[in-house]
């Protein structure tokens, strides 16, 4: 029946088939997803209730709802949409969610009542996006090493140093990663790049150090015809990109750090005790990445997530197998914990943005007091969180975006 498919941007969704197609292409949607999707819009006059919602996709089986949060974020990532963005499905705080995009029925060519008025912004957001959009290229560092670099949106450039650990295609399509993506490319053209040893870069190296990594750093700048620009390090990414900014002063205009740190954990120890911990922390990290013990993983991914939901861990554990090999991730881990920028991070010149959560438990907020300390034009914000990388659906996520949209347009 014509009524049972509903278009909106270059989505079209088949309630009676429970099928999507995305430009008359099928797409693959975890059946609870899809079934939350369907009658969201179906029902999008109004704000839909959580009872409803897991009554309807889940009926008389209990569940938690935990699991109507992975399904809502399944469902989004499905349309292009984020829990920043909500401009297709939003949540209604205590009350709901609604299904917000302009629809049409199959057969018409007018707006379907969507509830809400003034929403043309919303359709011109449905054009291709994430993966499809970027254009991946490949240049080679001084010892022959092939490097992955991607760029996509337009505008003003921002570049971000590679991190633990990435992948040029699937960062778009796990919630860990994507909602960065949309919210950092929005507005500007966003590069980034796969460290050697993982993603789409070579995994097969004679070497990991944290020297290669801020050569390849200089390699994709190089590659990618990089003049003047903002660059943005994440987690020991951080490091690399204060390294490169105090060599390159004339290339980097403005510096942002997210959940950096100066020194790694091993340089960073005091005492016995905490060379100890540190010394312990890597040994449990090469017997869980050499075997894959499910059990240290999810503890690992706990680490980065600790207000994430174990369907959030299970999907970080599930990005970092399919990213890196397990003696790649144990050589990364055995590097970070030597990094040292501290005699370095004084030559940084450029204004610098340290953005921290408060309560970080993988890298603690005396790294972010001590790198604004030692950078000479750096500003603090502390985020109220316990995540090291921040999710789509807390509010420091926005807060995040909100400063690093200010600090770029001063």
């Amino acid at each position: 029946m014509a009524e049972d498919k509903y278009c909106f941007g270059e989505y079209e969704l088949d309630t009676a088939r429970q099928q999507l197609r995305r430009a008359g292409r099928p797409v693959h949607v975890e059946p609870r997803a899809l079934g939350l999707l369907c009658h969201l819009v179906e029902h999008r006059e109004r704000v839909v209730p959580k009872g409803e919602l897991l009554d309807e996709v889940w009926g008389d089986r209990f569940v938690s709802e935990a699991a109507l949060t992975t399904a809502l974020r399944t469902a989004r990532l499905a349309v292009g949409d984020t829990g920043s963005r909500q401009q297709v499905i939003r949540t209604v705080h205590r009350r709901g969610c609604q299904f917000v995009a302009p629809v049409t029925t199959a057969g018409d060519s007018r707006p379907a009542d969507s509830g809400e008025e003034a929403r043309g912004e919303v359709a011109a957001s449905h054009a291709p996006s994430g993966a499809d959009r970027q254009t991946i290229r490949f240049c080679r560092a001084g010892d022959g090493t092939r490097i992955a670099y991607a760029s996509v949106g337009s505008g003003p450039p921002l570049l971000k140093a590679a991190n633990w650990l990435s992948h040029l295609d699937l960062e778009w399509t796990t919630p860990i990663w994507s909602h960065w993506l949309n919210g950092l490319a929005r507005n500007r053209r966003l590069i980034r790049y796969d460290e050697r040893g993982c993603g789409l870069s070579d995994q097969t190296v004679a070497r990991s150090t944290f020297e290669d990594w801020v050569h390849d750093l200089e390699t994709v700048v190089d590659a990618a015809g990089l003049d003047r620009f903002p660059l943005l390090g994440v987690s020991q990414g951080g490091a690399v990109a204060v390294a490169y900014a105090a060599r390159h002063p004339e290339r980097v205009s403005r510096l942002i750090l997210a959940g950096a740190y100066a020194r790694g954990r091993q340089v960073r120890a005091q005492n016995e005790v905490e060379s100890a911990e540190a010394a312990l922390d890597l040994d449990v990290a090469r017997v869980g990445w050499a075997h894959q013990d499910p059990r240290f993983l999810r503890v690992f991914a706990s680490q980065f997530l600790p207000e994430g939901t174990p369907a959030d861990w299970d999907e970080f554990t599930d990005f970092q197998r399919r990213t890196t090999s397990p003696p790649n991730g144990v050589r990364f881990l055995e590097e970070f914990a030597r990094i040292d920028v501290s005699e370095t991070a004084h030559r940084v010149s450029c204004p610098t943005l340290i953005l921290h959560s408060r309560d970080d438990e993988r890298v603690p907020v005396s790294q972010a007091n001590e790198l604004a300390a030692l950078i000479p034009d750096s500003r603090l914000i502390l985020l109220k969180s316990r995540n090291h990388l921040l999710t789509a659906f807390e509010p420091a996520w926005d807060e995040f975006l909100e400063h690093i949209e200010a600090f770029l347009s001063e």
